[in-house]
C-alpha cells in the first residue's frame, strides 16, 4: 500500500493533513479512518458529506467545515470527479475516508487553475459520510 497522509481529528472535525516524504500514489488510494455504522452507500444515492480538499504536500483548495454546512450531490454517477464515485461508493454512513486522487480520476490534465489545483495534481479529500438519501 502506497504512503498517505495522515489526518487530524475524529468524525466532524476539521482534518489537518501531514503528508509523507514519499511520491504521491499514483492511482486512486482509498483508506477508512473512522468505519461508520449507518447505512451503506450505493451508486444513485445522493450522499451528504463534509470535506477537506488538498493537493498532494501543498494547499488545502476547499473544505466544507469552514463553511459550516455539508454539501449534499449524487454519488456514483459521474457527478463528480471519478476517484469520489469510486471511493465513496460501498462505504458506510459515519465513516471518514481519506482519498488519494490522482489527475486521471480527478480534473484531468487541465486542473481547475481557478483554484490553483494544476493537471499533474494528485488530490487529497478526508471525507465525513453523514447521510444517504
Amino acid at each position: 500500500m502506497a504512503s498517505l497522509p495522515q489526518a487530524s481529528g475524529g468524525f466532524g472535525d476539521k482534518p489537518v493533513l501531514t503528508f509523507p516524504d514519499a511520491a504521491a500514489p499514483e492511482e486512486l488510494e482509498i483508506k477508512v479512518l473512522v468505519q461508520g455504522s449507518g447505512d451503506t452507500v450505493e451508486a444513485g444515492n445522493t450522499i451528504v458529506v463534509n470535506y477537506l480538499g488538498q493537493t498532494w504536500g501543498g494547499h488545502v483548495f476547499d473544505n466544507s467545515y469552514d463553511r459550516g454546512a455539508s454539501i449534499d450531490f449524487p454519488i456514483g454517477v459521474g457527478a463528480v470527479i471519478g476517484g469520489w464515485d469510486q471511493g465513496l461508493v460501498g462505504q458506510q454512513v459515519g465513516s471518514r475516508v481519506l482519498l488519494s486522487i490522482p489527475p486521471h480520476h480527478g480534473y484531468g490534465s487541465r486542473g481547475v487553475p481557478q483554484a490553483g489545483i494544476g493537471g499533474d495534481d494528485v488530490l487529497v479529500f478526508v471525507v465525513d459520510i453523514l447521510g444517504v438519501s
